[in-house]
C-alpha cells in the first residue's frame, strides 16, 4: 500500500508533475525507485528502525505538496539517503566493539564498515521525555553552541520542506588543540514517525558557504541520532548516536579514535546538564 501510495505521488495523473521539467519529474521517479529498492532490501532492522525505514520512504507525500529546485530535490535525496545509510549501519548488531562504558551506564562502541572507516555508536538513557530532547536537537538546534563546548556554533543555511536543513558547524578546538579549527556544511533530515525521532545527516556542497581560510572543512556521514521513549518509562528516553567523521587534515588514527570516543561521552554530559538547567516550559519559549 505504501508503494502504491508513492507510484500515485509521482504519476502523470498530477496535473503539476505533467508540468515539471523532464529532467525533475526523472528525478522524482529516480528517487521512489531508490528508496522502495532500499526499503525491500537488507538485514531485518529492530523494530523501531524498521518502522523509520518504511516510513521515511514517502517522499513523494512532500513533493506532492510543494515543487522544489532540482538543487533542492538533489538535498532531498541526500538527506534520505544519509538516513536511510545510517539506519542500516544500526540495525547490523554484528561487528560492535565496546570502547568505553561510563558508571551512569553511558556506553560507545565501534566497527569498521567499509567505504567508511571506523564508526562511533552511542547508547545513553536521558531521564527527561522524548519531547525535550527533539526541542533541544532539533527545533533549538542552532543554541547548541550555548550548551556543548565542542561546537562553536551551528547555523541553518537552508530549509527545504518541513524537515530537511543545510547546516554550518563550527568545532572547537580538540585533544589540546591538536585537532585544529573544522567546519562541516551538511544536510540533516529530521523526522518523527509515532514514538520515534531521527535526525540524520551527512555532508554536502553549499555555493553559498564556501572554504574558509585557516580552517579545515571535515566531513559527516552518514550520521544520525535516534531517539525513543524508554520501555516502561515513557518519561525517560533512548538516545542513539551513530558518529562517522573524516576529521581530513593529517591526523594520527590514535588521536581521532580517542577524540570522536570523547566527543560522543562529553556530548551526553553536557546534555544532560542543559535540559536540567531549561525546565520544559522555558525551553518552549
Amino acid at each position: 500500500m505504501l508503494l502504491a501510495t508513492f507510484k500515485l505521488c509521482a504519476g502523470s495523473s498530477y496535473r503539476h508533475m505533467r508540468n515539471m521539467k523532464g529532467l525533475r519529474q526523472q528525478a522524482v521517479i529516480a528517487i521512489g525507485q531508490e528508496l522502495n529498492r532500499r526499503a525491500l532490501g537488507g538485514p531485518n532492522p529492530s523494530t523501531w528502525i524498521s518502522q523509520v525505514r518504511r516510513r521515511s520512504s514517502l517522499l513523494g507525500s512532500r513533493l506532492e505538496e510543494t515543487l522544489y529546485s532540482d538543487q533542492e530535490l538533489a538535498y532531498l535525496q541526500q538527506g534520505e539517503e544519509a538516513m536511510q545509510k545510517a539506519l542500516g549501519i544500526l540495525s547490523n548488531q554484528e561487528g560492535w566493539k565496546k570502547e568505553s562504558q561510563q558508571d551512569n551506564g553511558d556506553k560507545v562502541m565501534s566497527k569498521v564498515v567499509p567505504d567508511l572507516g571506523k564508526v562511533f555508536r552511542l547508547e545513553v538513557v536521558v531521564d527527561q521525555p522524548m519531547e525535550r530532547l527533539y526541542e533541544e536537537l532539533v527545533e533549538r538546534m542552532e543554541a547548541m553552541g550555548e550548551w556543548n563546548p565542542n561546537v562553536k556554533e551551528i547555523k541553518v543555511l537552508q530549509k527545504i520542506g518541513k524537515d530537511t536543513f543545510i547546516t554550518h558547524e563550527m568545532a572547537a578546538e580538540a585533544a589540546g588543540n591538536l585537532v585544529g579549527p573544522r567546519d562541516f556544511v551538511s544536510v540533516r533530515c529530521a523526522k518523527r514517525r509515532g514514538s520515534t525521532c531521527v535526525l540524520a545527516g551527512m555532508a554536502t556542497d553549499f555555493g553559498n558557504m564556501p572554504e574558509q581560510k585557516g580552517v579545515i572543512r571535515a566531513e559527516h556521514g552518514p550520521t544520525c541520532m535516534v531517539l525513543h521513549p524508554l520501555a516502561g518509562s515513557p518519561s525517560k528516553t533512548n538516545l542513539t548516536w551513530l558518529l562517522s567523521i573524516d576529521l581530513k587534515g593529517w591526523l594520527p588514527k590514535s588521536i581521532i579514535n580517542q577524540v570522536l570516543s570523547q566527543t560522543q561521552v562529553d556530548f551526553a554530559n553536557h546534555l544532560r546538564k542543559r535540559l536540567e538547567s531549561r525546565p520544559a516550559s522555558e525551553a518552549r519559549c
